[in-house]
């Protein structure tokens, strides 16, 4: 059975560079960035937007959400999963992004899938706010996040 989930959206990247011309620009100028735009699903309110913005492929990337109509008070478990495909949930979404074969953990942890991004804490107005610089989230080569998906679940995420 797939874990409930109250939003969720394929991610979308776009580039963004610090020259302002095409003969300007080195690989290390290209800041790339990545949008979320988690919707409700069927029976719930709960929605987001989440931004990615990485300024190279070493760099960290920093993640930022907003989160409106959670439950209040409540923590909510925040995944990137395998596939961009919400169709039907977490069953087509796949597992949580985890190129690596790591166990699950939290975001803190060197070894965790790289999707596993922690939880949203609700205000007492069901608001959430999320941020985190990490250093497994990738918007470059191979291993980028850019068109899986993002997942909101109505449950706390155990973090192990």
């Amino acid at each position: 059975m797939a874990l409930k989930y109250i939003a969720g959206a394929a991610l979308l990247s776009y580039q963004a560079s610090r020259k302002t011309t095409a003969s300007e620009m080195k690989a290390s100028d290209i800041v790339r960035k990545a949008i979320c735009i988690l919707e409700s699903q069927p029976n719930e309110v709960a929605k987001g937007v989440v931004y990615f913005s990485q300024a190279g492929a070493s760099s960290l990337c920093e993640i930022e959400g907003n989160f409106t109509g959670l439950n209040p008070g409540k923590q909510h478990g925040f995944h990137i999963h395998q596939y961009g495909n919400l169709l039907q949930g977490c069953t087509t979404a796949g597992p949580h992004y985890n190129p690596n074969g790591h166990t699950h953990a939290g975001p803190k942890y060197v070894a965790r899938h790289v999707g596993d991004l922690g939880n949203v804490q609700a205000d007492e107005q069901g608001n959430g706010k999320y941020r985190l610089l990490d250093h497994q989230v990738n918007l470059f080569g191979p291993q980028s996040v850019v068109g899986r998906s993002c997942v909101l679940h109505r449950l706390t995420d155990d973090l192990g």
